[in-house]
């Protein structure tokens, strides 16, 4: 369905509703004609090789296990603006479409409305497996909107890493996103089942700040000064 609603969107509008240059543009209207069912490996990709931002050069998932991987399919979700929740090696086609985008469906006025409460079931039906059944975030507060915390069936607790700058702990947007996805690596690697698993995180030389934290946020702070 939201395939053929950005195909009906043509060029025009595409690019301003997803403020494009011409050439990208042009890319995106392509990889949206071209997008054809069903997936295979000939003209798909799994997803957790297929993104590559700056969450993912964190997770640097070409250079985990096949141990890994296979974990990390039973325990970890990837939000799509797109596909709505995808496990990691679930094949997917190129394609752009920001959770945060405009896009007008039958269900309403942007994508949070056109996923609605599918998104919080769908962490629901991945915790479904395991006794503990909380949910870690990792995610933007962009896409982590398309969730209803008060709808899980656990706990929701987010991670977030801050730098010391002056003296002063902040977000810095660029190297926050890289430690999320350190942070999804460590889980992981070291198949983290707990919130003192959690607490024990200390790539990239962050360490959890009881000060700043609280049951339902997890902040790690590194100084490099």
């Amino acid at each position: 369905e939201l395939v053929d609603t950005v195909k009906d969107l043509g060029k025009g509008r595409l690019k301003a509703l997803m403020h494009l240059s011409d050439t990208l543009t042009d890319l995106t209207h392509a990889r949206y004609e071209r997008y054809s069912t069903p997936f295979s490996p000939l003209n798909a990709k799994q997803a957790v090789f297929m993104f590559r931002g700056d969450t993912y050069v964190g997770l640097d998932a070409d250079t985990l296990s096949k141990d890994d991987l296979t974990y990390a399919q039973h325990h970890l979700g990837i939000l799509s603006g797109l596909y709505g929740m995808l496990r990691p090696l679930d094949l997917i086609q190129p394609y752009r479409l920001e959770m945060g985008s405009k896009l007008s469906t039958q269900r309403g006025k942007n994508l949070y409305d056109f996923w609605s409460s599918q998104l919080t079931d769908a962490c629901n039906d991945v915790t479904a497996s395991h006794e503990n059944r909380t949910v870690v975030s990792l995610a933007s507060k962009e896409y982590i909107r398309a969730i209803q915390p008060q709808d899980l069936a656990g706990p929701f607790v987010t991670c977030h890493f801050k730098e010391i700058r002056d003296g002063v702990p902040k977000t810095i947007g660029l190297l926050a996103k890289r430690a999320r996805g350190r942070m999804a690596r460590f889980m992981v690697q070291n198949r983290v089942e707990t919130e003192d698993d959690l607490k024990r995180f200390e790539e990239d030389g962050y360490a959890f700040e009881t000060g700043l934290s609280s049951d339902e946020d997890l902040v790690f702070v590194r100084d490099r000064t």
